[in-house]
């Protein structure tokens, strides 16, 4: 008997997915299911040949190019129709701000999972300071201000950044009522950060552990990942940062903070992915993870905000603690050890991994229960049952980009906004289905515990969340 899924709303005029890798793969199936729309009018632009078998054996129309500054308007504005459809960012190397614009332009609703700028912009780019989510996260918010209101465009919405915003919300709710009070979601941004205000909380890890695996061990010379290399690499080169709270008592030596924007943020003279952190998630409890900037590090922090950006009554500490799957955390060893990235690349399909999950949500920490983990706990198993084309990763991410397509065409006039401004509610009932146990685990474990007595460290004791202490040595 074949499953009947609930279908969302109809998709009138073209749909457009930009890139075709593991995401893009992934979410296709989930845009067949659960919209009404022509299937004649869906386009992939995928340049890779690498995909191109697959998208021929499923009668998929592409674009075998690849979207530049000089070209894109061109090669979009073929495809697009104003007013209609709908354009599915998921690409690397491609400016979303760009893409926003013209979308916008045009009236066509549109969404990623990343602020993504054009090709070379990692690596070309000399002031680090320009090179961080901050920057790239505050010009589309620069864009939002400029030009409010108009067609949706949703910026950031995947797993994370994108789902787990919308898990700092029902955490909060949990604790909230846990804790004897008033568990009514405000409704407001301003009600949402006096809440965790008055909770007490002091910060927020985005606390992931993947522990997907295959039988074969990793070959030497290849970049393996449970999603896109390109994009991991990328991000990892990154300086780390985090969004900086008001209870912060002591200030990193390599630390910089922003002179403009909206303030909520500090960036590390550091790659990212070689900066570790001390973390907690409830399979393995106390653990490692990396200080990859990811931009819901700043949004969070943003959103939660009581006060002006430069000198906030309250704010709370955010940043990602990210233990990627064990021959991911063996490829950053390699690359980094060897000073170049691999030349190889690949992504553990569904049908390759024989055990592990993904283990990602929020910890939130420093209040009068200590800390509260809250997110998805998704087998790899589990995926394979739920959705084809993609493993546990995958589907966290793909389910929140379905999730902001129904809520963009429910909200069409919406302007520009990122998951934290969007009804968590909604978004959850719609991601849920996809996402294996979604569970809340209260802990006792404090940065303070489990350290190598016989090397003593420069930690703060009387503040035992501080990122003093939560960064490792």
């Amino acid at each position: 008997m074949t499953q009947a899924y609930p279908v969302y709303g109809r998709i009138d005029g073209p749909i457009v997915i930009i890139g075709f890798g593991s995401i893009g793969k992934g979410t296709w199936p989930l845009i067949e299911r659960h919209f009404d729309y022509d299937a004649d009018k869906l386009t992939i632009i995928e340049p890779d040949p690498g995909q191109h078998n697959f998208l021929r054996q499923h009668r998929l129309n592409f674009v075998d190019t690849a979207l530049t500054p000089e070209n894109y308007r061109e090669v979009l504005g073929r495809l697009l129709e104003p007013g209609k459809g709908f354009c599915v960012n998921l690409s690397v190397d491609v400016s979303s701000l760009d893409l926003i614009r013209f979308c916008r332009e045009l009236g066509v609703p549109y969404i990623d999972t990343v602020v993504e700028p054009w090709a070379g912009y990692y690596f070309n780019t000399t002031d680090n300071a320009a090179r961080t989510n901050y920057a790239l996260r505050q010009a589309v918010r620069d864009e939002k201000a400029a030009h409010p209101g108009g067609s949706t465009a949703i910026s950031c919405c995947g797993a994370n950044p994108g789902m787990v915003s919308w898990f700092v919300k029902e955490a909060l709710l949990t604790l909230a009522r846990d804790t004897g009070r008033d568990a009514t979601p405000p409704a407001d941004r301003a009600g949402w950060a006096r809440l965790m205000q008055g909770l007490g909380v002091q910060g927020i890890h985005i606390a992931e552990r993947d522990t997907q695996a295959r039988r074969v061990p990793r070959p030497r010379g290849v970049f393996v990942n449970t999603w896109s290399v390109e994009g991991f690499i990328a991000e990892g080169f990154q300086p780390a940062e985090l969004g900086w709270g008001t209870h912060e008592p002591w200030f990193p030596e390599n630390g910089h903070r922003h002179d403009t924007g909206c303030q909520a943020a500090i960036w590390l003279e550091r790659p990212g992915a070689i900066t570790r952190v001390h973390t907690w998630c409830p399979t393995p409890g106390p653990q490692f993870g990396f200080l990859v900037t990811h931009n819901e590090a700043i949004s969070i922090s943003d959103y939660y905000t009581v006060g002006s950006g430069d000198a906030p009554a309250y704010r709370p500490t955010c940043h990602y603690a990210y233990h990627p799957c064990d021959d991911a955390v063996l490829s950053l060893h390699e690359m980094f050890g060897s000073g170049r990235a691999q030349d190889k690349h690949h992504i553990l399909a569904e049908d390759e991994i024989v055990e592990g999950i993904d283990e990602l949500g929020v910890l939130l920490y420093g209040h009068e229960k200590n800390a509260l983990w809250y997110g998805s706990r998704l087998s790899n198993e589990a995926a394979r049952d739920l959705a084809p084309y993609q493993n546990a990763t995958g589907l966290q991410v793909t389910s929140a980009v379905l999730a902001g397509m129904v809520w963009a065409l429910e909200n069409p006039g919406a302007g520009i906004v990122e998951a934290d401004e969007m009804d968590h509610a909604r978004c959850l009932e719609v991601q849920r289905p996809y996402l294996g146990p979604v569970e809340a685990h209260y802990t006792d474990w404090t940065p303070l515990q489990d350290r190598w007595e016989l090397f003593p460290e420069d930690i703060d004791p009387e503040e035992p969340w501080a990122f003093r202490n939560v960064l490792a040595s």
